[in-house]
């Protein structure tokens, strides 16, 4: 969604990268995490921008992660946060936008860009990527705590997007469910997991995660049937 009177939602940057080999905390490590700029048209694949390859695609990548998007005011947010620039492309994103309130965006909403046709899918979960992104390895556990996510997205249309291009936002699905309300169900502030299994949009290993949390829930509750009295005093 955007803010009214804000400016218009368009692409400030794009970003693509391949595997590299890394040295973190002691370990070699192979991520994509660190993209580079592109200024000419590129083109969307179903699970892709041309020149972009995730490292695992067991936990990144495919249909549902095709692309990654981050808000510059969310950047902007963090420059203030840390006292130091925090330059587009940082986050990982593929897409730095502008006057899109992405913490917000309502799953299944479509971005037209360009020629190509987007679907919000889904808040990213920050990894030990962007640890070694920032430097920091307590970095992904802050920017859980920031809930300023930034959000993946479908390809529903193949086409060609460039810098400065648009963001025409399509409805909002009915249902109105944000990636915000998605982050507070991950992250326990919320039980409520009707809204993921009730949200068609959602990248689809969300109900399997909302599954298990059931069964954990389940237990958790049968156990405390199940528990002795304390005793007295």
């Amino acid at each position: 969604m955007s803010s009214p009177g804000a400016v218009s939602p368009h692409v400030r940057a794009v970003h693509v990268g391949g595997p590299q080999t890394y040295t973190w905390l002691g370990r070699e490590l192979v991520s994509s995490i660190f993209k580079q700029p592109v200024t000419d048209r590129v083109a969307v694949r179903a699970d892709h921008l041309d020149g972009d390859e995730q490292s695992d695609r067991k936990s990144h990548g495919g249909p549902d992660k095709a692309v990654y998007a981050y808000a510059r005011e969310d950047s902007d947010w963090w420059e203030d946060e840390l006292g130091r620039p925090v330059p587009d492309g940082m986050f990982g994103e593929n897409l730095t936008t502008v006057g899109i309130d992405l913490t917000h965006a309502v799953i299944g909403q479509t971005w037209q860009i360009g020629s190509a046709l987007l679907q919000v899918t889904e808040p990213r979960t920050p990894c030990w990527k962007l640890g070694l992104r920032m430097q920091d390895p307590g970095f992904p556990r802050r920017a859980a705590r920031s809930r300023r996510p930034g959000v993946l997205l479908r390809v529903l249309r193949q086409g060609e997007l460039q810098v400065g291009d648009r963001v025409a936002l399509g409805a909002a699905p009915a249902h109105g469910v944000t990636a915000a309300a998605i982050n507070r169900i991950y992250y326990g502030e919320d039980r409520d997991l009707a809204p993921i299994f009730d949200t068609p949009e959602l990248a689809a290993h969300w109900r399997t995660w909302a599954e298990h949390r059931t069964v954990w829930h389940e237990e958790d509750e049968r156990r405390g049937r199940l528990a002795p009295t304390p005793p007295a005093g």
